[in-house]
């Protein structure tokens, strides 16, 4: 039986934990990168702009295009308003946003970690600022080992005081969402915002000037569970930036594989440069296999293809690839990419079937609700004449900023409809009116012939004068 290892066994070993060792991310340029600085624009102007943005919805309700009115209770995405009762839109939004995420690993692994989370955006931006300010890697390796200057002091104050101007901003831009945009600007260069959102300001610079500038890829690889969770969702078919052994491998130095060629030995194309390695935001060497730690950002293949374009080999050393094709490659067999599986086939068909069914819910939803509750005790009165009378309590609902004029009618049963506290209206019908977004509950009688049965279904309708629009709820009308 073996021994516990204990501390002195541990120490004698090695560390069980190595140091953690700062990670400094070159500039590269390649159609990866291109791709990363688009989405990164993208991304970043519809954030910083969307609250600014203006869509007329009549007189009495917000004309900002997207904006949570928690006073007004709504939410508003441009012609789109849900209300508080409505919350399974949200239920909604978050299924698909999980099966787009869990497609988009199904087809090519961590695509979202490497060019749409907002962690590697704000750290691209991050990185973009210092690199700026303090020059590229080997500089910054420089002042880092170097004592601390005047200037290396003006430098680091400068980077970091514009992490902060973005941080500050990109805080302040969040809080535009929940208030009219315009004039919460003003009210915070005024100092006359509410204490609530120079809070909530403060607590978002805070975590994205910690997490961007910071930690970086201890976020993507300490505190993210999408790492450990997609391992489960992919399959052998699915694209990852994957290093191509059966081309790169043996690896050595140029003149060294050149040599081996001229001999007729095997040679790789890689020269072990450690450019894909230099170019990581997590400092992951891709050679070595895919990695919890790789974003799938695709800047190794930007790096390698310019290392192979200089040294005139053929690109695509790395790329986006399956190790069943390099298996393929290896033993002669033509490579295949199967994007059309079930899983997604399934993924996708989930998709359509939830947009559709919240398109639908949408569609055909009611703007005005009506409730009808039976009076319990007495359930039934005998007037005087030998009709027979029910009472009930109705509550209906404008769901519109504006008011409306509703008309309650029967259908079902001939009896006479009263309600107390309305207007004036026919002998079968009651009318009165609603405020926006307002309710109204009404006490309403309805008396019928001796000749009832002693439960016949009756049904209120309630419609709305000016655009017809009705809802039905049906009852019992109880007798002897």
């Amino acid at each position: 039986m073996a021994a516990p290892l204990t501390s002195q066994s541990a120490t004698e070993d090695g560390p069980l934990y190595a140091p953690r060792k700062k990670i400094y991310p070159q500039a590269v340029k390649g159609r990866f990168r291109t791709l990363k600085w688009t989405l990164l624009g993208i991304t970043l102007g519809i954030y910083y702009l969307l609250p600014f943005v203006r869509w007329d919805r009549g007189p009495h309700a917000p004309d900002q295009a997207v904006l949570v009115d928690f006073p007004g209770r709504r939410f508003y995405f441009f012609f789109i308003e849900i209300w508080p009762q409505e919350v399974y839109f949200l239920t909604g939004l978050l299924v698909l946003a999980a099966l787009v995420l869990f497609l988009m690993n199904a087809v090519a692994g961590r695509i979202w970690c490497g060019y749409l989370c907002p962690q590697t955006v704000w750290t691209d931006l991050f990185y973009a600022v210092e690199r700026w300010v303090e020059g590229d890697r080997r500089e910054r390796m420089r002042q880092d080992s170097q004592k601390l200057t005047l200037d290396i002091v003006s430098r680091k104050i400068l980077k970091h005081g514009i992490w902060l101007v973005i941080a500050w901003w990109t805080g302040g831009a969040w809080v535009l969402y929940f208030a009219d945009a315009p004039t919460l600007v003003k009210e915070l260069a005024t100092l006359q915002a509410p204490a609530i959102a120079y809070t909530w300001i403060g607590i978002l610079t805070f975590t994205t000037y910690v997490l961007a500038g910071h930690m970086r890829e201890q976020v993507c690889t300490y505190m993210c569970p999408w790492p450990r969770i997609q391992a489960a969702l992919t399959d052998e078919h699915a694209l990852n930036v994957t290093y191509r052994y059966d081309r790169g491998e043996p690896r050595g130095s140029m003149k060294k594989n050149e040599a081996l060629r001229r001999e007729g030995l095997p040679a790789g194309d890689c020269v072990d440069c450690f450019q894909c390695v230099n170019v990581c935001p997590t400092g992951v060497d891709i050679r070595q296999g895919l990695q919890l730690d790789c974003i799938q950002c695709g800047l190794c293949i930007d790096a390698c293809d310019s290392v192979m374009t200089k040294l005139g080999r053929p690109t695509g050393l790395i790329g986006y690839d399956t190790d069943l094709n390099v298996r393929a490659r290896i033993e002669g067999k033509s490579e295949s990419r199967k994007f059309v599986r079930p899983r997604t086939v399934f993924y996708a068909v989930a998709i359509a079937a939830v947009g559709l069914i919240m398109i639908g819910a949408l569609a055909f939803r009611d703007t005005m609700g009506l409730s009808v509750i039976h009076d319990r005790n007495p359930i039934f009165v005998r007037l005087s004449d030998g009709s027979i009378r029910n009472a009930y309590t109705i509550r209906v609902s404008n769901k519109h900023l504006a008011p409306r004029h509703y008309t309650l009618s029967v259908e079902g049963l001939p009896a006479r409809l009263e309600a107390i506290g309305t207007e004036a209206g026919s002998e079968n019908t009651a009318n009165f009116s609603v405020g926006p977004d307002q309710t109204f509950e009404a006490r309403v009688l309805l008396t019928a012939s001796d000749h009832v049965s002693s439960a016949t279904i009756v049904t209120f309708v309630l419609t709305d004068a000016e655009s017809g629009e009705m809802v039905r709820v049906s009852d019992n009308f109880r007798g002897p």
